[in-house]
């Protein structure tokens, strides 16, 4: 694994994580939430997750522990290993109380409302980071494989941080009352997700090695299969666009199928 490599990993992740400030942006611009745009993306977003996690990180995970446990043994820690990325995001998600989940997802036009949140804006961005950690680290570790699989899989986080980035800058601006604190603190909260990168090459890179890399495959595709299934679909179900989302996921599919068979 080169330096090369590394680098392009944490880049990736920051640019994954960071997108926040877009939806930030949109929601600080735009008079109204565009639901048919965010069924699409959501969709989109979760069809790209889901169809690499099945199609081509477990596989390669499979891969590489059945190399070194041989097929049995190693079938089972794949198994463990995707379950264990699955209660690790849920565990997640339960601590974090349900009115400051980023997943939570409020529209742009509840700018406008005259609400008051007793939280502080500090304690709203901190658990959206709380949150977005693990992406972090799943979007590191995700980069450190081929182009083919890192590109997409920063894409789709980067959409699904979009209307999380609106969620975020929503209630900041009700608890704090300034636009300006909305966008920043909604900004900087994306900054855990190359945090998360940070802790993954600090405390995991030592230990790399062809079993764990088929952990760490098989645990991210879990975290990505949870977030799909859990956040982004439900969200995009809010906006009552079923078909919208469900078009949005077949085309992320698709998208992702026809990328990597380019590189078969």
């Amino acid at each position: 694994m080169t330096e090369q490599n590394i680098l392009l990993a944490f880049i990736l992740t920051a640019i994954a994580g960071l997108s926040t400030g877009i939806g930030s942006l949109i929601a600080l611009i735009a008079k109204h939430t565009n639901t048919k745009f965010l069924c699409a993306s959501l969709g989109f977003s979760a069809g790209i997750m889901l169809y690499v996690s099945f199609m081509e990180m477990m596989p390669q995970g499979k891969l590489e522990l059945v190399s070194v446990y041989g097929e049995k043994t190693g079938t089972l820690y794949l198994i463990l290993a995707f379950f264990a990325g699955i209660a690790l995001i849920n565990m997640i998600d339960f601590a974090i109380p349900k009115s400051l989940n980023p997943h939570e997802i409020q529209g742009v036009e509840d700018m406008d409302k005259k609400r008051s949140l007793k939280r502080t804006g500090i304690v709203v961005a901190l658990s959206i980071a709380i949150h977005n950690f693990p992406e972090g680290i799943a979007t590191f570790t995700s980069a450190l494989g081929s182009l083919d699989v890192a590109i997409p899989i920063t894409i789709a986080i980067a959409i699904h941080n979009i209307p999380e980035g609106i969620a975020v800058a929503v209630p900041i601006y009700h608890a704090t009352g300034s636009r300006k604190k909305a966008f920043w603190l909604s900004f900087a909260s994306g900054l855990a997700e190359p945090f998360g990168a940070l802790i993954a090459y600090f405390f995991l890179m030592q230990f790399w090695t062809p079993a764990m890399n088929g952990i760490i495959l098989a645990a991210v595709s879990g975290i990505m299969v949870f977030i799909s299934l859990d956040e982004l679909l439900p969200s995009a179900e809010k906006y009552g666009k079923h078909h919208i989302s469900i078009m949005g996921l077949v085309a992320g599919m698709l998208v992702m199928a026809f990328s990597l068979y380019l590189f078969v």
